[in-house]
């Protein structure tokens, strides 16, 4: 079951991040602000959290410049994500789940924020 939910989160995520990556896209503090407004993440979490996204998007931004694609950067994403899941209380870690699931949600509404 926690798989299932962890897989899904990571979707969500590599949904949303190759979304931003063909509009405009959040940069990490911007991320990190709106998981601190979301999730009431301390300033330890946040500095943690920042961390992650920053070394996530320059993974990103490399594939990106190699040509890759969603594939290549779907392992960045899972990554992240369980990262991110990992910094977080259960508590937080629920929110995060549902914030997710809203996430998924909309963008299946949206038609997935396109394709490639």
């Amino acid at each position: 079951m926690m798989k299932k939910i962890l897989l899904m989160c990571c979707l969500v995520i590599g949904i949303a991040t190759v979304s931003h990556a063909q509009g405009m896209r959040m940069s990490p503090e911007d991320r990190t602000k709106m998981m601190t407004d979301s999730l009431n993440l301390t300033s330890a979490q946040q500095t943690q959290v920042l961390a992650v996204l920053k070394t996530s998007q320059t993974q990103m931004d490399s594939v990106r410049n190699a040509g890759g694609d969603r594939t290549a950067m779907r392992p960045i994403m899972m990554s992240t994500n369980q990262k991110i899941t990992a910094i977080l209380n259960d508590t937080q870690k629920a929110k995060y789940q549902q914030m997710q699931a809203n996430m998924r949600a909309k963008m299946r509404n949206n038609g997935g924020g396109g394709g490639n």
